[in-house]
């Protein structure tokens, strides 16, 4: 495992349980705010945490690159700025 992957894969492991939780908390908002769902909420409650779970690794390993200041650094020197182009506005 490189370098660049372990750190991933911390940061990964630290915004997990944010991640898990933000899902849990709009799915468990769906559950209760739709009648027909509502009806059912033990078994559909019980879903989304299974899902949400599940979901939260891919999700916490998509965003954690964006987390590490040298990604950005990157991504910075090697797009232009588009206030560049923008007219100055005179004084």
């Amino acid at each position: 495992m490189t370098t660049g992957t372990w750190t991933r894969l911390q940061i990964a492991a630290l915004i997990y349980s944010m991640t898990n939780a933000v899902m849990f908390g709009a799915g468990l908002i769906v559950v209760l705010m739709t009648p027909a769902l509502n009806e059912n909420a033990g078994f559909w409650i019980a879903t989304v945490v299974v899902v949400s779970l599940a979901l939260a690794a891919p999700f916490a390993w998509l965003i954690a690159p964006r987390l590490q200041a040298r990604y950005w650094r990157r991504r910075m020197l090697a797009e232009p700025s588009p206030l560049a182009q923008a007219p100055t506005r005179p004084f």
